[in-house]
């Protein structure tokens, strides 16, 4: 990457009157606002399909678009809508918060009229659609129609055990009871690739690109798993034998469960990393530019006996290590990676990023913890990094201030040279723009100045995370200048 600056900002944390931000209206505004800024990178969160606790890191597909980011206004303007159709439902009732119990039960049936009233548009588009993306929509359609009768259950729940394991009649039979149902859920997919494919074009058009995050790990409640049940570490009965997750940390004492089954990377190897492959190719067809979250897993991951109540007894195992990045590179050329390598590194991961190439990430609320020397001070960085204020995991700057040990927070503020007059957030902003990393990005409710309520995610916990959302009238010409005059100052602009 040349030396540049971009924003973390969510595309459901865009403002809409519809409960939650999309790939509409707001988000060509965002693209401009970034572009006045001197921005060049969009980094957002993953987009697939949220289940339950709304995490965008479980996800019912790793190849399928969030409905909740199909706007309805572009809906409105093809004539697949009505305004009426719409202000018949409510989507929540705070612009500041996603209320995801009420756009749950609204959207989807906003969605079915539309889907209804496209029934009698040309199918010609939707056909193509289908036949490109065989690959993986049908799987994702048929789970989602079938998950629907059995009440949403996960899949290893479902009370037939043919449909469960996939017996070939069972499938054919679901096929022909559900084929409405199914052609659904593969007109959502239809409608929010057109409009991201139209969106992704307009963000490029302003010379940003979008950075994309890929979850390493699918969700057990998954098409995915579902329907590739050899790729992953299951019995003979498809439950997880062990399950994913990290050891206690910074963020938990008793580490992070996260329930995702883990990959027979043996089964893997023998078949060429080709299910992977076929996954990076997608998420490079979608972003400019893709994190890999957990990346320290390729090295190296933490397997945790499942069932387990929490993430204490679980042990390290290898990855596929060097070899699965070289065959990527011959199988998919290069590809521009971030590689989400942030906890306890062991020489073996560090010697895995160093191989691969792929700059790392850098947290700046990490470099001053009791004020000891670690490798998030910035005085410790290579170019070939990416640094950040937070991410989606941590408090935001001002929460952190409110919360940290006061030891920690005044080595910041010296370190940083931080005034009263500046602001502790635009401190830190300032100094990850002064690093010799080639890539600073800021989360937006860190430049906006905003507290802990603010806050997108915290590890471990259920319950009132990815939420926030921006005020319409925070994007202002002079925040925009502020952050301009700032990129051009550390020279991450370029003509």
């Amino acid at each position: 990457m040349s030396r540049c600056a971009g924003i973390l900002m969510p595309i459901t944390s865009l403002p809409s009157p519809y409960g939650i931000g999309t790939i509409g209206k707001e988000a060509y505004k965002f693209a401009d606002f970034l572009k006045k800024s001197g921005q060049t990178i969009w980094q957002i969160l993953p987009v697939g399909p949220t289940s339950y606790g709304d995490s965008p890191y479980q996800s019912f597909s790793t190849y399928a678009g969030n409905p909740y980011m199909i706007d309805l206004d572009m809906l409105v303007e093809e004539g697949l809508l009505k305004k009426a159709d719409i202000k018949k439902y409510n989507f929540g009732t705070n612009p500041g918060y996603v209320d995801y119990e009420q756009i749950y039960n609204s959207r989807f049936e906003v969605l079915r009229i539309a889907f209804d009233n496209f029934k009698e548009q040309d199918q010609t588009a939707f056909r193509s659609f289908k036949r490109r993306n065989c690959s993986w929509l049908g799987n994702y359609s048929l789970y989602m129609a079938v998950k629907k009768s059995f009440g949403m259950k996960a899949w290893t729940e479902w009370e037939d055990e043919a449909i469960r394991v996939r017996e070939e009649k069972a499938v054919a039979k679901y096929k022909r009871k559900y084929a409405d149902e199914i052609n659904f859920w593969s007109f959502l997919q239809f409608k929010f690739y057109e409009q991201w494919e139209k969106f992704r074009a307009y963000v490029n058009s302003k010379g940003i690109k979008l950075l994309g995050d890929m979850p390493i790990y699918v969700a057990m409640d998954s098409a995915d798993t579902w329907a590739n049940p050899e790729v992953f570490w299951l019995d003979e009965y498809r439950n997880p034998v062990c399950v994913a997750g990290c050891p206690p940390d910074y963020f938990s004492a008793t580490g992070q469960l996260w329930g995702n089954p883990l990959y027979n990377w043996e089964y893997l190897k023998e078949t060429g990393y080709d299910w992977w492959f076929k996954r990076i190719k997608a998420a490079d067809a979608l972003f400019d530019i893709t994190r890999i979250d957990h990346f320290r897993a390729f090295d190296s991951y933490y397997a945790i006996p499942y069932p387990a109540e929490n993430a204490i007894n679980g042990s390290w195992m290898e990855g596929p290590g060097i070899e699965f990045f070289n065959l990527m590179r011959e199988k998919l050329g290069d590809i521009e990676i971030v590689a989400e390598d942030l906890g306890t590194l062991t020489p073996g991961v560090i010697q895995l990023l160093k191989d691969s190439g792929y700059p790392g990430m850098k947290v700046l609320e990490f470099a001053f913890d009791s004020g000891e020397e670690n490798d998030y001070l910035p005085h410790r960085y290579t170019e070939n990094c990416v640094v950040y204020s937070g991410t989606h995991d941590n408090d935001t700057l001002m929460g952190w201030k409110a919360s940290a040990k006061e030891q920690d927070i005044q080595h910041a503020i010296n370190y940083c040279g931080i005034t009263e007059e500046e602001g502790f957030n635009w401190g830190i902003i300032r100094t990850a723009y002064a690093s010799v990393a080639d890539t600073a990005i800021i989360q937006m409710q860190d430049i906006l100045g905003l507290g802990s309520e603010a806050r997108m995610n915290t590890p471990s916990t259920l319950g009132g995370n990815w939420e926030w959302r921006i005020d319409k009238q925070a994007l202002t010409k002079e925040l925009a200048a502020k952050l301009k005059e700032m990129v051009v100052t550390y020279n991450r602009l370029e003509d």
